[in-house]
C-alpha cells in the first residue's frame, strides 16, 4: 500500500482464543475500526486466531495482522505465520497485554516480521528485531460523547476497575479524602473497603454513561502480572481506559508513576497526583468548578480525536511496514 494509496490485496486480523479476556475482546473490536477506516471495510477481515490458519488459504491476504495476548501455549501463532510466509503476506503481532506477559514472547519472537508492543519501556525487552511501541487507543464508533454541561453529575470521584493490589493501596491513601466525598468505586473486589466501593461488574456502554455523570474520574494502573517475573517490568504507557474516558468527555485524574503520561496529553487536559496531597488539591481546584474541568475535558477530547483513535494506530503501523518494505 503507497501512502494516501489503496491497498493491493487483503488484511486479516487475527486475535481471540480460548482463554481471551472480555476487555482483550473489546480491544481486538475498536481494532478492527481502525483497521477499516485505514484500508476499507471490503479490505479487511477478522476471524478467531483458531481459524486464522485456513483463512489464510482460502483469502491470500496480503497482510496478516495478529493481536492480542500470547500468554496461552495452547495458540499456536507459528502455524498462522508459516500459512502467510508460503504466499508471501506480511505479518505483524500486536501485544495488547505488554509488559504483563514479557515472560512469555518465546511464542511470538520469530514468527512475525514485526512486533508492535502496548507498552513503551517493555518493547525494549524482546530479544530481536523490528519491535515498535505501539499504545492502544480509542474507538469513536464505541467511545465518543459530546460534553454536555447541562448534564447533572452527582458522583464526584468515579473509578470502574478490578481492584488490584496496588488500586487497592492508592484507594486506601486517600481514604482521608474520599470518605468525604460521594464516590463510586466499581468492579470485583472493591466491595470490602465499605460505602461507596461495589463489586459490581458493568457493561462498556454503562461505563460511558457513569463517566457523564461524574465529576472527577479517576484513573489508576493495574499491577497483576501474569508473567513479567524475569525483568519486573513496570508498566509505562497508559491503557485503552485512558483514551477511551478522554474520548467520552470525561474528566479524569491520572495516577502517575511514570510521566508517560505527557507523551498523549498535557497538564491543561488531564491532571496528575501521586500522594494524599497532591489529590487533595486536586479536588480544591476541580470539584466545584464546572467551567474549568469541561474545558480541560474538552480539551483532552479534541487530543483523542486528533491523535489517539485506533485509526491513528493503524496508520502508524502502515508507516512502519511500509518503512521496512513489508507493505506497498
Amino acid at each position: 500500500m503507497e501512502k494516501g494509496g489503496a491497498l493491493k490485496g487483503h488484511v486479516l486480523l487475527c486475535g481471540g482464543g480460548r482463554y481471551e479476556s472480555q476487555a482483550n475482546s473489546q480491544v481486538r473490536e475498536t481494532i478492527m475500526d481502525g483497521l477499516v477506516s485505514v484500508f476499507g471495510v471490503d479490505n479487511v477481515t477478522s476471524v478467531n486466531i483458531a481459524a486464522a490458519p485456513e483463512a489464510v488459504r482460502f483469502l491470500k491476504p496480503s497482510f496478516v495482522f495478529v493481536t492480542g495476548s500470547y500468554l496461552p501455549e495452547s495458540t499456536y501463532f507459528g502455524e498462522v505465520s508459516r500459512e502467510a510466509r508460503k504466499i508471501g503476506a506480511a505479518t505483524a503481532f500486536w501485544a495488547t497485554e505488554d509488559p504483563y506477559e514479557q515472560d512469555a514472547h518465546y511464542q511470538i519472537d520469530y514468527d512475525f516480521d514485526v512486533i508492535f508492543s502496548c507498552d513503551h519501556w517493555g518493547h525494549y525487552f524482546y530479544q530481536r528485531d523490528r519491535v515498535f511501541h505501539l499504545p492502544l487507543a480509542a474507538s469513536p464508533t464505541l467511545h465518543y460523547m459530546p460534553v454536555d454541561e447541562k448534564a447533572e453529575r452527582p458522583i464526584d470521584v468515579l473509578f470502574c476497575g478490578v481492584a488490584f493490589s496496588s488500586r487497592k493501596e492508592i484507594a486506601r491513601m486517600l481514604m482521608p479524602v474520599l470518605e468525604k466525598l460521594n464516590i463510586r468505586f466499581i468492579g470485583p473486589g472493591w466491595g470490602e473497603l465499605g460505602i461507596g466501593f461495589s463489586d459490581a461488574r458493568i457493561e462498556k456502554s454503562q461505563l460511558i454513561d457513569l463517566y457523564s455523570r461524574s465529576k472527577i474520574v479517576l484513573n489508576l494502573g493495574r499491577s497483576l502480572h501474569f508473567e513479567n517475573k524475569r525483568f519486573m517490568i513496570v508498566p509505562s504507557t497508559p491503557g485503552p481506559r485512558t483514551f477511551e474516558a478522554a474520548l467520552s468527555g470525561a474528566f479524569q485524574v491520572f495516577h502517575e508513576d511514570t510521566y508517560e503520561l505527557r507523551r498523549y496529553y498535557n497538564a491543561d487536559e488531564i491532571p496528575v497526583f501521586t500522594n494524599l496531597k497532591d489529590f487533595e488539591r486536586v479536588i480544591e481546584l476541580y470539584l466545584h468548578d464546572d467551567t474549568l474541568r469541561l474545558a480541560m475535558a474538552r480539551k483532552a477530547q479534541e487530543r483523542t480525536l486528533t491523535e489517539h483513535l485506533y485509526k491513528n494506530r493503524i496508520q502508524k503501523v502502515v508507516d512502519i511496514m511500509q518503512s521496512e518494505g513489508l507493505l506497498k
